[in-house]
């Protein structure tokens, strides 16, 4: 029985691992779309917007289903689409606009340990030292990826905006682990991204104006390295596989997972985005950036190849163990 326990531990570890790189896959080649449509005259956070209500629409059919979702968990949906879907892209391209773009990657990407840290020191629940050790790795690696010496400057605006993306990247995967202990109580992790994207939509909306767009673009052709594509195309990859099936992919590794492990393999996020460029739009990968992937691959791996640390089998305050009391406060 305990052999059979650690297989299918050790699959749906698997399996997590499996769908967090085709989230970091997806989130990847969101930036390599969404450049052609900004050279063709789009501004940045409109095509943010577009992203985020295209995918909206796309899972409203889901979000009409489990709409019982809005009064069982409004903070948990609520959470969800200003931190996990707004946050992020608002905090990002607002630094964009004061730092370089390897300086906010970077200090995004730091969103990894700050999970760590919130796991053990705010839910007092134990991480393995693997997890530390892929973490750094991972962004030390990234520094590497993205040359961040080569356009280190010291904005503290943009540096607190970035380090805002980042607080709220933790929000995701925080929030992607609500109820990973609850069992049929669990909120529905689709549901729970419709509602997201659609919270998301509507803050975005506010934001970003999209009344002021020049729609003329998205009837037209972008050009990818030369090559002339369809906006319309760019534009279904960036709703449907950079949104949709990011975020769903994403928030299923972290319930088979767990937020820091996760978090790490993420990482390779950046990764997956430079190279992407590398093949598609003609920018070239210097022998750092190369090494650097391949000490963020090492950290991912080192990171998702331990278990998660066991919790302490004595019992607290109330008779349950640790376990138990922290899955009750999480799902909270």
């Amino acid at each position: 029985m305990p052999v059979r326990t650690s297989q299918s531990s050790q699959a749906g570890r698997g399996k997590g691992v499996g769908l967090a790189l085709v989230s970091a896959l997806a989130f990847g080649g969101s930036g390599v779309a969404a450049k052609p449509l900004i050279e063709a005259g789009l501004d940045p956070l409109h095509v943010v917007w577009l992203r985020v209500t295209g995918a909206a629409l796309v899972m409203l059919p889901i979000a009409v289903r489990h709409r019982t979702l809005l009064f069982r968990r409004p903070a948990l949906l609520a959470g969800f689409g200003l931190l996990a879907v707004a946050g992020v892209q608002a905090c990002y391209f607002a630094a964009l606009s004061r730092i370089p773009v390897g300086v906010a990657l970077l200090v995004e990407y730091l969103a990894p340990a700050l999970v760590l840290g919130w796991v053990r020191f705010v839910q007092r629940r134990p991480v393995t030292r693997a997890a530390g050790v892929g973490v750094v790795l991972a962004v030390g690696g990234l520094a590497c990826v993205v040359e961040v010496w080569s356009g280190l400057s010291f904005d503290a605006l943009g540096l607190l905006l970035a380090l805002g993306a980042a607080c709220c990247q933790v929000g995701y995967f925080v929030l992607s682990d609500q109820g990973s202990d609850a069992g049929e109580e669990a909120p529905d992790p689709l549901g729970v991204i419709a509602y997201g994207l659609l919270t998301g939509a509507l803050v975005l909306t506010a934001v970003a104006r999209p009344w002021s767009m020049d729609w003329s673009v998205l009837s037209g052709t972008a050009h990818m390295n030369g090559t002339p594509v369809a906006a319309g195309l760019l534009l279904a990859w960036i709703v449907l596989i950079a949104t949709v099936l990011a975020y769903v992919t994403g928030v299923l590794s972290v319930r088979r997972l767990s937020p820091q492990v996760a978090g790490v393999v993420a990482c390779l996020e950046a990764v997956i985005a430079t190279v992407l460029a590398w093949v598609l739009l003609g920018e070239h990968l210097s022998a750092p950036q190369i090494a650097g992937g391949a000490v963020v691959l090492l950290g991912a791996f080192i990171a998702q190849s331990s278990a998660p640390a066991k919790p302490s089998p004595d019992p607290v305050a109330g008779g349950g163990p640790e376990r138990e009391l922290s899955a009750r406060g999480t799902a909270a």
